[in-house]
């Protein structure tokens, strides 16, 4: 895929996360992680809190996201033909720039790995528990969209080793957090009233060996 073209949608986003990966605070305990602010351009950002994406109901809330994979959407070839904001960030993350940038800041190397952005969204009754991601993604980032009463304190929750919570990655709108998935890298979303909606993109670049390949943005095509 070609470079964003400056003034295009991509591109501002694309130049929004790289000031905030800039500007991000970088955390080294328990684990390497970035706290972001301002990561995509306001009206993107509003654009995509807004999707008329129903939030799915009658879930099973059992402490894994897997256990409500039927109901899990994704910023697919489908979804991005349907909303523009849904293509927009998905161009802006497959661009070589942004990719380039994410591997000098992270110390990573994401050649061959594909896109996959996930939209969230979350209801009272939802949790994980703590777990790190499978080896297979190469690299997690969350994009907080939440507006509801007390949104600020729905961040994820950090923990070390010995399973003892360290901190809350803070969730106003439009914030966010990366990590490096690796054994340490212990998060969870601990048991707390969800007023509304909570609403989040995961962004991943997943090992070739990724079989759920309806879920990537871009399956023929790996970054780089």
């Amino acid at each position: 895929m070609t470079t964003a073209v400056a003034g295009s949608r991509t591109f501002q986003i694309q130049e929004s996360f790289l000031r905030a990966l800039d500007q991000s605070q970088r955390v080294t305990e328990p684990y390497r992680h970035w706290l972001m602010a301002d990561m995509l351009p306001p009206d993107q950002a509003e654009e995509l809190h807004a999707l008329p994406v129903p939030a799915p109901t009658g879930l099973d809330f059992s402490g894994r996201r897997e256990t409500n994979n039927n109901t899990r959407f994704y910023f697919n070839a489908e979804a991005q033909a349907r909303f523009p904001a849904a293509k927009a960030l998905a161009e802006a993350f497959q661009d070589p720039r942004t990719v380039a940038a994410l591997e000098r800041e992270c110390k990573i190397d994401l050649t061959g790995t594909n896109l996959r952005l996930e939209y969230c969204q979350d209801t009272d009754g939802f949790w994980l528990e703590p777990h790190t991601d499978i080896g297979v993604k190469q690299y997690t980032m969350l994009i907080y969209l939440s507006k509801g009463p007390g949104s600020e304190d729905w961040g994820t929750d950090v923990y070390n080793n010995d399973m003892k919570w360290v901190h809350r990655a803070p969730s106003p709108f439009n914030s966010g957090l990366i990590f490096i998935p690796g054994t340490d890298t212990w998060h969870a979303v601990d048991r707390r009233k969800i007023e509304g909606v909570r609403k989040s993109i995961i962004i991943n670049y997943v090992a070739p060996e990724w079989r759920a390949r309806h879920e990537l943005a871009y399956p023929e095509a790996p970054v780089k």
